[in-house]
């Protein structure tokens, strides 16, 4: 059985990406969490934290959400590396730097046992 972590209450993971996922930033909380050290993750794409248990389906809407403008939020479950996961309130924000350039901000928290559990009976539903 995999090992969950569980992140505390101060805890606030930030990311950045181009816009096709690769990461650009990383905060002190994200990386402590995942298990990485910010330069294993500067250059590679932000999928190197997905579970397997996520359904393809909430990824599809997510990026449909931001590459049209809009925010979006959802409940995920990520890996950490060498094994074990932790789920996550997640925040997604489209935004333009240096006048063109696209790409995207991740700002999550901790998800309470009630949003981890309703996530976890919708992703049942999803391919």
């Amino acid at each position: 059985m995999e090992r969950e972590y569980t992140l505390s209450e101060g805890d606030f993971l930030v990311s950045e990406t181009d816009e096709k996922g690769v990461i650009t930033f990383a905060n002190e909380d994200f990386c402590a969490i995942a298990g990485y050290k910010r330069e294993e993750l500067l250059g590679k794409n932000h999928n190197i934290v997905r579970h397997n248990d996520m359904p393809k389906a909430a990824f599809k809407d997510l990026w449909q959400t931001v590459q049209s403008g809009k925010v979006w939020t959802g409940i995920v479950k990520n890996a950490v590396k060498g094994g074990g996961f932790y789920w996550v309130f997640a925040t997604v924000y489209p935004m333009i730097s240096c006048g063109s350039k696209r790409g995207y901000m991740s700002c999550r928290r901790m998800a309470t046992r009630d949003e981890i559990k309703k996530a976890e009976e919708l992703y049942k539903t999803l391919n």
